[in-house]
């Protein structure tokens, strides 16, 4: 079942052993993919706040996020993605996905729509895990497959993560020299990122949401559970995303983007204490963690983009 696994004798212990590894490896990779959107972010913001002499303290907030606090971020985030089970983070993905498609809809081509990028965080490590779960299921070299794919988003998330620093460093001397041909080319082209990353993140959810559904479905026996399942899911997803849409679209404060990511999830672990597992509501308490996690650390980013 696993690559390398096969390889060593069967002793006890050792299966769980490789899955736990799986799982460490799915979040490595679902954790680099968050960094890479970040830092992509973060070069689209400060040159955008450096434009504007207005925003000088939102461009000094996005400047003076650590590198060290960015691994820490990383490496917290991989763990809680490693923890969370396919079942939560399916539920997560599918959740957000509705309430995006809810916004977007809703706000047609609004400048607030960068605000969702920040907001997809979590869900983007979830869905990058939960298609890695679906589409390496089975498969003979699973976990070599998973080494090689955590070896190019780390080395991904790290020029990205090289690209943010050196924007926030030079870009204002480089551009004015006409020096640096990566800051001369972001000069006119910085405008385009959003549209690279919705892009992105349009492919990754389509694989994800049906990774999702696969996986869910999976458990299933008969189609009369199926029901079960889905009708209160989908009637809970209903009622947050209209709860959503009647969230005043102006508060003060960071107030407005943490009251939602505790509603959301506080609705998802009442409604798996009546359909769930027991490990499925502990999944649901380290996802609200992970969830305030990414909020907490993009808190400069999220105050520019409210701006914006």
């Amino acid at each position: 079942m696993f690559s390398l696994g096969s390889w060593l004798p069967a002793w006890p212990g050792l299966a769980w052993g490789w899955a736990l590894l799986d799982a460490l490896l799915r979040g490595l990779v679902g954790a680099c993919a968050v960094s890479v959107l970040c830092s992509l972010l973060k070069v689209y913001l400060y040159i955008q706040c450096l434009n504007d002499p207005g925003r000088q303290a939102e461009k000094e907030a996005i400047w003076a996020q650590r590198r060290a606090l960015e691994l820490l971020h990383v490496a917290v985030l991989a763990g809680a993605l490693a923890v969370v089970g396919s079942r939560v983070a399916a539920l997560v993905v599918l959740e957000f996905s509705l309430r995006a498609v809810s916004t977007l809809l809703s706000l047609g081509k609004g400048a607030r729509s960068s605000q969702l990028y920040l907001l997809c965080q979590f869900s983007l490590g979830c869905g990058v895990s939960c298609g890695l779960s679906f589409l390496l299921e089975g498969a003979p070299h699973g976990t070599c497959n998973l080494v090689l794919a955590a070896g190019l988003a780390g080395l991904l998330a790290t020029y990205a993560g090289r690209l943010a620093r050196h924007i926030c460093t030079f870009y204002k001397l480089h551009s004015q020299a006409r020096y640096c041909g990566i800051c001369i080319f972001l000069l006119t082209a910085a405008h385009n990122i959003p549209r690279l990353l919705r892009k992105a993140l349009v492919v990754t959810f389509a694989v994800a949401d049906l990774a999702a559904v696969t996986l869910l479905n999976r458990d299933f026996l008969s189609a009369a559970e199926a029901v079960r399942f889905w009708t209160p899911l989908t009637i809970c997803y209903t009622l947050l995303v209209i709860y959503m849409q009647e969230e005043p679209q102006h508060g003060a404060g960071e107030r407005p983007l943490y009251q939602p990511a505790l509603v959301r999830m506080g609705g998802l672990f009442i409604l798996l204490l009546t359909i769930g597992r027991w490990s499925d509501v502990l999944h649901v308490l380290v996802s609200l963690l992970g969830e305030l996690w990414c909020l907490l650390r993009a808190g400069g980013m999220l105050r520019a983009c409210q701006r914006q």
